[in-house]
């Protein structure tokens, strides 16, 4: 069975390849930007472009299942023409090169994101609606829409199945990806004061396991919200400290004057050319919905995310093996 992965290189696109791997899967993989962490691996390896719906269509050619991974993430409020691009006209691409292809079946993986927090009394589920306020990151609104074009192309007969996982941390995490440069500066002490607020945190693995149990046996159409454990970021700054055997920062601070900082942080993030973490829109998703469900997953899947304090210290012991975690 020819399985095709786009957006091989990312956090869940190694995580992903690795378990195919695992389970005999004969894997073709797309990295558009940077294909070091996959040389080492039994793959076929491909220059492919989500922007690019002939290079797709090539890619594509006798697949029977396309995993749909490929996104711009970002933290950023104006960052919606990179956005729109990769994870709106991309997705479109995906969907035709699907078609063209006769593709069996596609898996796409959107986000919590893409799902609107409000009601706050009510847990959010699969049935929740789209964010659609101009308001929303670019990140969260073009989600969204990549996944309405999903949707829709379910509506014309595509067999495809959709994955809303919530914030993925983990091993192999090479580039790293935000969450995890997050515990990155949590080890090493480069985090002095805490925010507000919180995030529902899931393992790599657990979401790539369900991902392909739906595939496998889920009717065409399905859609499952994979989450793990909520955990505020003091929370998550103390485990990281029970683990490293180190002191976490003291200070929260409150959601209202980070809010009103956190455009000079960005600022100041872009003069020095670093990835700034503490957004407006980071900020906006660390005060989002806490109660997540994956009743559906659980019940339809066997879903059962492992517990938090297991994902944060593999995800640690790799930083550490791979170099991450030095004095800076």
């Amino acid at each position: 069975m020819q399985t095709v992965v786009t957006g091989a290189s990312g956090h869940v696109g190694i995580n992903l390849i690795r378990t195919l791997i695992s389970r005999g899967r004969e894997v073709r993989a797309l990295a558009h930007i940077n294909n070091k962490a996959l040389t080492n691996l039994n793959i076929e390896l491909l220059d492919g472009d989500v922007c690019n719906l002939d290079s797709l269509v090539r890619a594509f050619e006798g697949a029977d299942v396309v995993f749909h991974l490929a996104a711009h993430i970002s933290l950023l409020m104006n960052d919606w023409p990179r956005c729109a691009a990769i994870n709106i006209e991309g997705t479109r691409n995906v969907v035709e090169a699907c078609l063209r292809s006769k593709v069996r079946r596609l898996v796409h993986f959107s986000t919590i994101h893409a799902l609107q927090s409000e009601p706050w009394d009510k847990p959010i589920d699969e049935s929740r609606p789209f964010v659609d306020s101009l308001k929303c990151p670019p990140y969260d609104r073009s989600k969204a829409a990549g996944e309405r074009i999903i949707r829709q192309a379910i509506d014309r007969g595509l067999n495809a199945i959709i994955i809303n996982p919530t914030g993925i941390i983990g091993p192999y995490d090479y580039y790293p990806s935000h969450f995890g440069e997050a515990l990155i500066q949590f080890a090493t002490g480069r985090i002095p004061v805490l925010i507000e607020g919180g995030f529902d945190w899931v393992d790599a693995r657990d979401v790539t396991d369900a991902a392909i149990r739906a595939e496998e046996q889920s009717p065409a159409g399905s859609n499952y919200l994979l989450s793990g454990h909520w955990l505020s970021v003091k929370e998550t700054a103390e485990l990281v400290a029970q683990i490293m055997g180190t002191k976490a920062p003291r200070f929260v601070c409150p959601m209202a004057p980070a809010k009103l900082f956190a455009p000079i942080v960005t600022a100041v993030s872009h003069v020095t050319g670093t990835r700034p973490l503490f957004t407006t829109a980071s900020l906006n998703a660390l005060a989002s919905n806490r109660n997540i469900s994956h009743a559906k997953a659980t019940r339809e899947l066997g879903y059962h995310p492992r517990p938090i304090r297991e994902t944060i210290a593999d995800a640690l012991q790799w930083f550490k093996e791979n170099g991450f975690l030095a004095k800076k």
